[in-house]
């Protein structure tokens, strides 16, 4: 009796890893056991192509990257920059480059109704509450007369573009305030170090500035920061996460572990930027990554604001593209539902599980 105990469990031990072989080679580098919440590596190595020019609204990418989140699902990340988007949108379009950041302008959605396939997928940059990395300053002289964003009336006030995200703030703000255009002095200036000078020698009153040049205005004694973006634009999206369409819908494989990778970085940015977990971990790799490199400025600075779950202000995007629309500058017609693919970053989800954290 012994002797067939032992036969028929040695048979059933045969069976069970012969099923579980069997199991674990479908899927094609899927995993099918999903109790790790997580995916297994792709069978081959594969190199990914992301647009990054090392902005800080790039963290998700550089902190997956150098945490190895990228090589646990065998990926190769080559980080690569261009001169424009004008350049960029193309190369993306044709799958020359998988990924890239971008923010919502006129031109980008013209470039889409005129054949450029460019998708949308995911939260690339948005405001926190009380710190906003992108918001206005005045000049440090003016703390006493401007006290409101109506006192704002007949300033001069710099603002980077005109059609796109940065112009779309601006309009929040005067409305806010109560005021129109003809209410202020527009003043285009493209580049926002130069806004720093133009403080300095008085030449505008206020600006719509960037991290981490805010800190450093503050630091030199040229501006202070005025109220914060969430005052009026509490739901906008500024930057976003912009994919290939033949990298979204043709290597799903690979697409789908880029974007698990991705939020696990981005995971780690929150933890450490709103919690404090692993934060001199992940101030060393912005500053490997980013243009600003003092790590005490990084403690100090309204950083970025990136959605752990990938999740957008779709209706703020949607608010832009109508105000550009509104203002004559979109040329053709577009459906601005085909430049919006959340598909893959919910897929992502699914395998990864959401980040939920008070």
């Amino acid at each position: 009796m012994l002797k067939k105990a032992c036969q028929w469990l040695s048979f059933l031990l045969i069976i069970f890893v012969l099923f579980g072989c069997a199991a674990s080679e479908k899927g094609e580098g899927k995993s099918d056991d999903h109790s790790s919440g997580d995916l297994a590596p792709l069978d081959k190595r594969t190199t990914v192509v992301i647009a990054e020019d090392g902005a800080a609204s790039g963290a998700g990418f550089y902190i997956a990257k150098e945490k190895g989140y990228f090589e646990d699902y065998n990926i190769d990340i080559k980080f690569t920059t261009f001169a424009n988007s004008d350049d960029m949108l193309p190369a993306l379009a044709s799958g020359d480059v998988d990924i890239a950041g971008g923010i919502s302008t006129a031109s980008f959605f013209n470039a889409i109704a005129q054949g450029i396939d460019v998708k949308i997928i995911a939260d690339k940059g948005h405001y926190y509450e009380g710190n906003s990395y992108f918001s206005f300053v005045i000049r440090e002289d003016l703390q006493n007369e401007i006290k409101d964003y109506s006192d704002l009336k007949g300033k001069r006030i710099a603002v980077s573009s005109m059609n796109a995200v940065d112009d779309y703030i601006f309009q929040r703000m005067l409305e806010h305030a109560g005021l129109t255009e003809d209410d202020v002095e527009f003043v285009l200036m493209s580049d926002f170090g130069s806004m720093l000078a133009a403080m300095g020698n008085k030449s505008i009153d206020a600006a719509l500035q960037i991290e981490p040049l805010i800190t450093q205005g503050e630091s030199q004694g040229l501006h202070v920061r005025f109220g914060d973006a969430t005052d009026f634009a509490p739901d906008a999206q500024i930057a976003m996460v912009l994919g290939s369409p033949s990298f979204v819908e043709k290597e799903t494989d690979v697409s789908l572990r880029f974007m698990a990778a991705y939020l696990k970085g981005v995971r780690d940015y929150n933890d450490a930027f709103l919690y404090g977990e692993g934060l001199e971990e992940v101030i060393d790799i912005m500053t490997k990554h980013t243009a600003l490199k003092d790590p005490e400025v990084w403690k100090r600075v309204g950083v970025t604001g990136l959605d752990p779950n990938g999740e957008m202000f779709i209706e703020d995007i949607k608010k832009q593209f109508e105000m550009y629309d509104e203002n004559g500058a979109i040329r053709g017609d577009l459906d601005f539902t085909d430049a919006i693919d959340t598909s893959l970053t919910e897929k992502a989800i699914e395998e990864i599980g959401r980040y939920e954290k008070d």
